[in-house]
């Protein structure tokens, strides 16, 4: 796909690119309504966004933190107010998605502090426990999305209810769904309208279980467990005794059929539910020894605890969710700066209603200068090139996609194990499309 100038950048992007690129831009070209810093001083984000000193906030106790990771905006998490915290501020009614930044700055444990959020007096988080949310680590950035929040009294309303401890809150951000919009032009797509899976743009994976994240699933090729059938890929997972292991299901890629460098990527799918579950809708890079260092010619580097190929090629996941926390949603990019072993993920959380119930459109946007995820256009996570080098922005060469369900794994049973009654579950993908830039 061809690079574009930063101008043309600019032009379609306005005030998101304004700080990695450099230019001028128009203040109504955006979709930010408004962002505060709360408990801290007037901020600018690394992606340009503007976080005004904190303002229109009530009740609880300013508190500062010495460390944050897992942001490249730490910063706006060194400051936060705990306690009764409410926000009051002047907002035309309207439809809005709201961002909400935490992160846990006592040594606690999971469980020690817990509470809900509510926005114009709707629940709109349920049981947040900040430190678990962020794989059991303090002082980790923590961002959770609650879209589509209707405004009908003229005036934002947010408030907490805690039931163990203390609610923290460290900065909030109000967007409406006017964002600029890129021109994009379709570059490749599947439809699933045929009998079969079109094997000019995917592979299937045919591995044993454990092979990678410690997953319980074998991965087949089975119709049983892939197919296309009345206009949809279906992915289906079942309980079984398989080739020594005792779940399989269907995995497929794009490797060498359909490999992309930048664009907008957009898979509508439904998702499977229930305890043990984890779908994805992810990319890998094509080659995944650019930026390795101890991996050997031809070394089968998945699942490998000696090839580094992961996390220094990179990998970038558009969705993913486990079903014991259902209707949370995760955009993540892994890098050998910013992964989970250095308690520096990268990552963005969104909350939606209905996953297994309705189809939801699950998006990628992806240029030389950031990546950001969105579900059904609600922008819950950006990525931005730090321009330091590889190991922080190893997203400069052509990746794949990759649908699949695992089942179990690392993350899967990590909320309690895996529930055999929930099985089969399927994830039913309608189409699967790559645009690139128009200039």
């Amino acid at each position: 796909m061809s690079e574009i100038d930063n101008k043309k950048f600019c032009t379609m992007f306005a005030v998101l690119c304004a700080v990695t690129v450099g230019c001028e831009v128009q203040e109504d070209a955006t979709d930010l309504v408004w962002a505060v810093n709360v408990g801290g001083a007037a901020y600018t984000g690394i992606d340009g966004t503007q976080y005004e000193a904190e303002a229109s906030i009530q009740g609880g106790e300013i508190g500062q933190m010495e460390t944050v990771k897992g942001s490249q905006d730490a910063f706006l998490y060194k400051s936060y107010r705990e306690g009764d915290i409410e926000v009051a501020r002047p907002m035309e009614n309207g439809i809005y998605d709201i961002t909400f930044y935490f992160a846990e700055p006592e040594q606690f444990g999971g469980g020690d502090r817990v509470f809900d959020a509510f926005v114009e007096e709707q629940q709109v988080v349920d049981n947040l426990d900040v430190m678990s949310a962020r794989d059991g680590k303090i002082e980790s950035a923590l961002t959770v999305v609650t879209p589509n929040v209707e405004i009908t009294d003229g005036e934002l309303n947010v408030t907490f209810e805690a039931s163990v401890s203390e609610p923290v809150l460290s900065a909030l951000l109000v967007r409406n769904k006017n964002r600029p919009v890129p021109e994009w032009e379709l570059a490749w797509s599947d439809e699933f309208d045929g009998d079969e899976l079109d094997a000019e743009k995917w592979s299937p994976n045919v591995w044993p279980a454990r092979k990678v994240n410690d997953e319980d699933q074998a991965y087949t090729a089975r119709e049983k467990n892939i197919r296309v059938k009345d206009g949809m890929l279906i992915l289906e997972a079942h309980k079984e005794d398989y080739v020594g292991a005792t779940y399989t299901s269907g995995r497929v890629h794009s490797s060498g059929k359909g490999d992309f460098l930048h664009g907008r990527f957009e898979v509508r799918a439904k998702l499977p539910y229930g305890k043990g579950t984890w779908p994805a809708i992810w990319m890998l890079p094509s080659d995944p020894y650019k930026y390795s260092t101890t991996c050997e010619e031809g070394e089968d580097w998945q699942g490998s605890s000696t090839c580094d190929a992961w996390p220094n090629s990179g990998e970038i996941d558009i969705m993913e969710h486990v079903g014991y926390q259902m209707g949370h949603i995760h955009g993540t990019v892994h890098n050998e700066a910013y992964y989970w072993a250095k308690w520096e993920q990268r990552k963005g959380r969104i909350l939606i209603d209905g996953l297994d119930e309705e189809f939801h459109i699950y998006a990628l946007e992806w240029t030389p200068e950031r990546i950001d995820i969105f579900v059904d256009d609600s922008h819950y996570f950006t990525y931005v090139n730090e321009g330091t080098g590889w190991n922080v922005w190893p997203y400069d060469q052509p990746f794949h996609l990759i649908l699949n369900i695992a089942v179990g794994g690392m993350w899967g049973r990590s909320g309690g194990g895996i529930d055999d009654d929930i099985f089969p579950q399927q994830m039913l993908v309608d189409y699967a499309r790559v645009y690139r830039l128009t200039e």
